[in-house]
């Protein structure tokens, strides 16, 4: 309901303006990690319930949904940066939670199984197109318009879920001068699978403090995520293997001390070369479906929804 201001004499209401139903949804539930209640302070199922319904008294393209799980909520939202951008709001103000890997919401048109569609426009200069021609095309879009010499205007079509995570992927490939924007444009035929994460992580073997020397070793396995000091536990993410499939690192393991010095050995000389911390796009961009996304004032953890080493390998050794 709405009013709209007008002459006494020509009282014409203005058409109304049909809200966007919600493409994409996220599981948001109470933070179960060893390090849960640290850093937050709202960190109850009440506290995020209240939250979310909060958000739907201003936010009218935002739906929260009850699971059955009694801690969890299924929210669908506009896009990703539409929940991104909830996501950090609540941050902000102090709450701690974890959310699952962002979905498409599917719909039946005509009885076949149709996916979101969003018209991508991106304005870069000329020498960067190619770059993101090549990488749209990897996410199954389609090249519309192109116009321009110096500075380029791209257009593309694109399903919902090829632009998850791209955002800061089109700012490295552009050195940040490329400019991007998305509209949903309607429900299309599902396309192919999309390329996802073709390597696995690198996943703590131990909780408690990452040392200097435990990352200097686990460095050569992929790129880090975290840094010396930081707070983990068995079962998180603590950055991404240079091959598929996850490996097992202990990034808490400490020097064997010996009454021989050496110097040149000494963590003092072991430099990390390959630190990364991840964005909340990036993080939401990094999980799938088997992991979740720590969210607290301080800190993004990526983590396995399933800590324990051991059943993890039991449930892996049932599915082959």
């Amino acid at each position: 309901m709405g009013d709209t201001v007008c002459d006494p004499a020509v009282p014409e209401s203005l058409p109304f303006v049909k809200i966007t139903e919600p493409t994409v949804k996220m599981t948001f539930s109470v933070n179960d990690s060893p390090l849960a209640g640290r850093e937050g302070i709202y960190v109850t199922s009440r506290h995020l319930r209240a939250r979310l319904i909060r958000e739907l008294q201003t936010d009218v393209s935002l739906r929260v949904n009850d699971l059955q799980a009694t801690d969890s909520f299924e929210v669908c939202g506009r896009g990703e940066l539409h929940l991104s951008v909830l996501i950090e709001n609540m941050r902000r103000q102090g709450y701690e939670f974890q959310v699952s890997k962002p979905e498409v919401l599917y719909k039946r048109v005509n009885g076949i199984l149709c996916e979101p569609f969003e018209r991508l426009v991106v304005d870069t200069p000329q020498v960067y197109t190619g770059a993101i021609i090549e990488k749209i095309g990897r996410r199954r879009g389609i090249l519309e318009r192109m116009s321009g010499v110096n500075r380029v205007r791209l257009e593309f079509l694109v399903p919902s879920r090829g632009l998850f995570g791209y955002r800061s992927e089109c700012l490295t490939d552009t050195r940040g001068e490329g400019v991007m924007s998305a509209v949903f444009e309607g429900y299309e035929p599902v396309k192919d699978d999309i390329p996802h994460r073709a390597s696995g992580a690198l996943v703590c073997f131990e909780t408690g403090s990452a040392t200097q020397y435990g990352l200097f070793n686990a460095q050569d396995r992929g790129t880090l995520f975290i840094g010396s000091g930081t707070a983990v536990y068995a079962g998180m993410i603590c950055g991404q293997n240079a091959r598929p499939g996850d490996i097992n690192v202990n990034v808490c393991r400490h020097k064997h001390v010996t009454n021989i010095r050496n110097a040149a050995a000494s963590e003092d000389s072991m430099r990390l070369v390959s630190v990364h911390p991840l964005s909340l796009e990036e993080c939401l961009e990094f999980i799938e479906e088997d992991e979740l996304l720590e969210i607290t004032p301080k800190n993004l953890r990526m983590r396995k929804r399933i800590l324990s080493h051991e059943q993890r390998a039991r449930l892996a050794a049932r599915v082959k």
